[in-house]
Formats: structure tokens, C-alpha cells, sequence
């Protein structure tokens, strides 16, 4: 298992960080996600054999956040 953790931004409110907790928990091979409304990231424990920092990204953007490299 990885640890990644990746900006997340435009997050305002506890909704925002339920939201993102979720769309990403709901990636195959992600098994923790920790995010963090203060420091605008998301700490995601995954298998890089079936989920890519692409992937994670994508998911965080497909819910109407910013993720940028």
C-alpha cells in the first residue's frame, strides 16, 4: 500500500470534505482517506496497482474540486 497526499482545492465547509472522503473511498484499491479541510489535501492509502494518482485526481476533479499537480 501507498500513502498519497494530494492538494485539494475549493473545499469550504465539512460537506466539501465528506464529499471528497467519499468519491474517493469509492475508487477500487483505495483503502484510507484522510482529508483535511485546513490544509486543503487529501491523504489516500491505496494500491497503486489499481488506482493512479490519475485516477485519485480525476475523482477529486469529477466532484467539482480543484486538484492540481
Amino acid at each position: 500500500m501507498n500513502e498519497t497526499t494530494i492538494k485539494v482545492e475549493g473545499m469550504s465547509c465539512g460537506g466539501c470534505v465528506k464529499n471528497v472522503t467519499g468519491v474517493l473511498k469509492a475508487l477500487p484499491g483505495v483503502e484510507d482517506v484522510r482529508v483535511s479541510l485546513e490544509g486543503a489535501s487529501a491523504t489516500v492509502r491505496h494500491d497503486p496497482a489499481k488506482v493512479s494518482l490519475d485516477a485519485l485526481r480525476a475523482a477529486v476533479e469529477g466532484a467539482g474540486f480543484d486538484s492540481p499537480a
